[in-house]
């Protein structure tokens, strides 16, 4: 067996092709009833004014949503983005949430059950910060099966390209 460094650009490839190869799977599988939500959130300055987006797929079908806020963080942004692709969902569904925020992400996967077990504390016993956020994304989730990716930022995946675009037009409005 042979190990490859993580920096080697043949094993970097060969997870590009993976991803690719997922991605496209997912999206194209006829008959696949997965709703995909790709979601991104923006801030300028961070507290400053703020913006988040969420593309949601479904059999061939896209809508896209974002919306702002005058005063906030990147990671509110990144929540609500979460949030609100959830919330416009009609009945309850199996999501792929793909997002780039390592946040929202553990914070659903890792972080929640002991926050909630410690009273909305951290493990070194501070308030978790947006908990209002974190309560309604919690809410939002709970009438789906929802499986988690990450995907990291800015580095061409068209979907989060697109959602980062309109999360960052979105501050503007």
């Amino acid at each position: 067996m042979r190990t490859i460094k993580q920096s080697s650009p043949f094993k970097r490839d060969l997870k590009r092709q993976r991803e690719t190869i997922l991605n496209k799977n997912i999206a194209d599988s006829p008959g696949n009833d997965r709703v995909l939500l790709f979601t991104d959130g923006a801030c300028s300055g961070n507290p400053g004014p703020g913006g988040w987006a969420a593309l949601l797929r479904y059999q061939g079908h896209e809508r896209e949503l974002s919306g702002g806020e005058p005063a906030t963080t990147n990671n509110r942004m990144e929540l609500l983005a979460v949030i609100h692709g959830l919330e416009a969902l009609k009945r309850p569904a199996p999501v792929r949430i793909c997002t780039d925020s390592q946040y929202v992400m553990k914070g659903m996967t890792e972080w929640l059950a002991g926050w909630k077990r410690r009273g909305w504390q951290t493990a070194d016993l501070q308030p978790v910060k947006n908990v209002d956020l974190w309560q309604r994304l919690e809410s939002a989730i709970s009438p789906h099966q929802v499986e988690w990716e990450w995907v990291r930022g800015h580095c061409g995946h068209p979907e989060n390209e697109r959602v980062d675009v309109l999360a960052r037009a979105a501050i503007r409005r």
